[in-house]
């Protein structure tokens, strides 16, 4: 059995590591094997792991890479990215908007919802002790859901400030699009039994169980449409929540500050969403990767279909570690962003640059920028060399052309992929302040397929109408029109009531002023003339010039 070493033999070793020790055998073994450390620094043997990079360090095992920073040129590694079949995978040709919107709301998604709002519409029915407009419900069908769908995208077009006002008959604000599609009391009662998911068999246990189906198949058809471009970027989105949820997130940068927060996956060039991860704490469905926290394991996990292909990457400075790039050059993916000055990893720049200066340090893998503009800019990037490169704008203080870090004009150009879905959604969206969370949270993927879609809205909703709507009966009673005010201007003359089936050539209606005068006896005084302008039955000798003349009659 080998001996134990003594004090100073360790010392002897640590300290003159050339020279032979006299303790054990005499000679060094002739084979190949390394001799056998004695038991007290068994423990110590590194034999079997894999060599560490010269320029780095890790402070412990699977945890935050630390590399040795230097001044040195900082030369990219080509990534080799094949763009060839990338872009959108489908075979159809010259489809219409409808046709690309249901690529994504397939009629899968729509029979799914169709399904779970049936069974909600009968719970609510019988647990409801006056059911109300419940008591009339009839089943829905996928081609009323479409229809219900249009009816939602336009209202995103037309924003109006209550449900009730776009079924007024008011003729200063009335949109007779919608009485031709629904009665004002289907369309609230369809939205207030949407439904995605059965309470009975619900897991509890997800935060988005409510959901979780739907959205799981919207997220695999966004996958699968589309095969992304070279430049990707991932940043967070905030859909605006107020109520009581117990993952509403509050970020004071954003304009809507409290909310769902949302991590979003575009494609650069296309501004296409390929995936997103609704954030629900602790729970959220990310893959955690030890020593990368949250914002890196959310990165790995939105970019894991896409590793080892070439991409490279833009993040804001929430996600940019040296420890997450490294990750991302070892499976062979660019990445550049913004970095906080006291990441772990980071180098030390100089405290104080004057305006337009810039200082590099570079490492193995990475290369770390520091530049002052109006305030210091920390840039960390795997894919750009130390180059200024001509921003475009003139200094007006010296007439000079402006230059910047090329890594900070590529991020400038190619990061707001997300924030432009936002900025459109913003104009045109379909989300209804609701209730219920998970309902707005499904208009707002319905946004999303839109702006995937990459379509027009009006011809969207044209065609979406057309083949799955069918036309409503004429309302045979309810309240009459309210009073137009076009009545005292313009020019006014009579004309015969067209005819009708019924009473064919003798048709009357009854006289407007006749019937709700205030100035004299009401009586039902039938005629035979109307102004059309005005859609009045009139008499056409006094009625028809008070109707024309008088603000009150």
């Amino acid at each position: 059995m080998a001996r134990k070493l003594t004090r100073e033999d360790i010392l002897d070793l640590i300290f003159d590591s050339d020279a032979e020790s006299d303790s054990g055998s005499d000679s060094l073994s002739d084979s190949d094997e390394e001799a056998r450390l004695p038991e007290n620094l068994a423990g110590c043997d590194r034999s079997n792991e894999p060599a560490i990079p010269d320029n780095a360090v890790y402070a412990s095992e699977g945890a935050v890479f630390l590399p040795t920073w230097t001044s040195d040129l900082f030369s990219p590694p080509d990534l080799d990215f094949d763009n060839t079949g990338k872009g959108v995978q489908d075979s159809q040709t010259n489809p219409s908007e409808a046709d690309c919107f249901k690529l994504f709301m397939n009629k899968p998604i729509v029979e799914q919802v169709v399904q779970e709002t049936n069974r909600y519409a009968y719970q609510l029915k019988e647990s409801a002790t006056v059911p109300g407009k419940l008591a009339k419900w009839a089943e829905t069908t996928v081609n009323e859901i479409y229809t219900f769908l249009a009816a939602v995208i336009v209202m995103g077009l037309v924003r109006k400030g209550s449900l009730k006002d776009y079924w007024t008959t008011d003729p200063l604000t009335q949109t007779p699009f919608f009485p031709t599609l629904f009665s004002l009391d289907r369309f609230q009662v369809l939205l207030r039994a949407l439904h995605f998911a059965d309470n009975t068999t619900a897991n509890l246990r997800d935060p988005l169980n409510k959901i979780r189906s739907v959205f799981t198949s919207l997220m695999a058809t966004f996958g699968q449409m589309f095969v992304p471009h070279k430049d990707l970027c991932i940043d967070e989105s905030l859909l605006l929540w107020k109520g009581r949820l117990g993952f509403r997130q509050y970020i004071p940068s954003k304009r809507k500050r409290f909310g769902i927060k949302l991590f979003m996956l575009c494609d650069v060039l296309t501004g296409y969403i390929i995936n997103v991860k609704v954030y629900t704490g602790s729970n959220t469905d990310i893959t955690h990767t030890p020593g990368l926290g949250v914002s890196g394991s959310v990165v790995l996990t939105l970019l894991e279909p896409y590793l080892g292909r070439g991409h490279t990457l833009y993040v804001d400075n929430w996600y940019t570690s040296p420890t997450l790039f490294h990750h991302l050059l070892r499976a062979k993916t660019g990445a550049c962003g913004t970095v906080r000055s006291n990441r772990k990893g980071m180098p030390r720049f100089r405290d104080k640059m004057c305006s337009g200066e810039a200082e590099f340090k570079s490492c193995k893998d990475m290369l770390a920028v520091k530049w002052h503009d109006r305030r210091d800019v920390h840039m960390l990037t795997t894919v750009h060399s130390a180059n200024m490169s001509p921003s475009g704008k003139i200094d007006h203080a010296t007439g000079n052309q402006k230059i910047k870090p090329q890594c900070v004009l590529d991020y400038n150009k190619k990061m707001g992929a997300v924030d432009k879905v936002d900025m459109m959604d913003s104009f045109v969206g379909c989300t209804r302040k609701t209730l219920k969370w998970y309902k707005k949270l499904f208009f707002h993927f319905v946004d999303l397929a839109v702006h995937n879609a990459f379509i027009f809205r009006q011809n969207l909703v044209r065609q979406l109408v057309e083949e799955h709507h069918t036309p409503r009966k004429p309302s045979t009673g309810g309240r009459p029109p309210a009073d137009n005010p076009l009545r005292l201007t313009g020019r006014h003359f009579p004309s015969e009531i067209p005819s009708t089936a019924q009473q064919g050539k003798n048709t009357r209606r009854h006289c407007k002023v006749c019937l709700t005068t205030k100035k004299s006896l009401q009586k039902k005084q039938k005629t035979r003339f109307m102004c059309k302008p005005c859609n009045a039955a009139l008499c056409p000798a006094e009625c028809f010039e008070k109707y024309h003349t008088s603000a009150s009659f």
